[in-house]
């Protein structure tokens, strides 16, 4: 069935081990037949984005590792010339660092941005799984082996069957079929806070619900600080209710289909 990564974005906590265990391995050396040198700059075989959400004082921030999905139906491999791009039998997708040289086409048919033009070589680069350290006994590329949280996991696909079942991938419209699966995507967040107009203090254990258009209901209480929120939540309209004993109910609409929505104060 081959090899496949697990990014389990929920675990990311940005410290970027994998990004610097990538440069660490592939910068300054060439591991032919598989990969020349990445440059210093410019290139980033493993990469962790990083995307603010809400907005102050409801915020958080997710990290996301992004590198080649070695797909089953690889552009790069239709895009390239006399074998240049080429599947390993454990699935691994790989760039051939001689029969590639000068077709920037396999760099502009990635539609993950995950193929890189090294113009002092005029060759096309990218993450070869370490597959120089799994020909020499490793189980795990570089990045994965770096990584001291289990966000970025890797192995047979039989073992993460459970994992692949909950997982999605990137661009999945593409038709590519990524190799690389991702747990716990940011979602949408809907969040405030309830108070006392009149007190002005905070209504702590206030029950909130909120209701989608096709009416399914999710329900939290205001904690110590009259926060509440909604995490992972599917993009879309919102009825948010907020009742407390000895207040009148609230109702509010909001719209969390293109972002995050902080609230902000809710006055009972």
């Amino acid at each position: 069935m081959g090899k496949v990564f697990v990014i389990d974005v929920a675990r990311c906590n940005g410290c970027r081990n994998c990004q610097i265990a990538c440069k660490d391995e592939h910068c300054g050396q060439a591991w032919a037949p598989y990969a020349a040198a990445q440059p210093d700059t410019g290139q980033f075989w493993m990469k962790v984005d990083e995307r603010e959400h809400g907005t102050v004082p409801k915020i958080f921030v997710a990290y996301t590792a992004h590198g080649c999905m070695h797909c089953d139906n690889a552009p790069c491999m239709a895009a390239a010339k006399g074998g240049a791009v080429y599947r390993r039998e454990d699935g691994l997708v790989v760039i051939d660092p001689v029969k590639a040289k000068g077709q920037k086409a396999i760099v502009d048919a990635c539609p993950y941005r995950a193929v890189f033009w090294n113009e002092e070589e005029q060759l096309p680069q990218k993450c070869t799984g370490c597959a120089h350290l799994l020909d020499d006994g490793w189980t795990v590329p570089r990045c994965v082996d770096a990584c001291p949280t289990g966000a970025l996991r890797f192995g047979d696909e039989s073992d993460f069957a459970d994992e692949i079942a909950q997982a999605e991938v990137l661009l999945p419209e593409q038709g590519t079929v990524p190799r690389a699966y991702y747990l716990n995507l940011p979602k949408r967040f809907v969040a405030g806070e309830v108070y006392d107009e009149v007190e002005d203090e905070v209504v702590i254990g206030a029950k909130v619900t909120l209701k989608d258009a096709s009416g399914a209901v999710l329900e939290t209480a205001s904690d110590d600080f009259g926060d509440f929120w909604f995490k992972q939540v599917a993009p879309s309209v919102y009825t948010v209710g907020i009742e407390a004993p000895g207040y009148a109910p609230k109702t509010i609409v909001v719209d969390a289909t293109e972002e995050d929505v902080n609230i902000g104060g809710i006055a009972l």
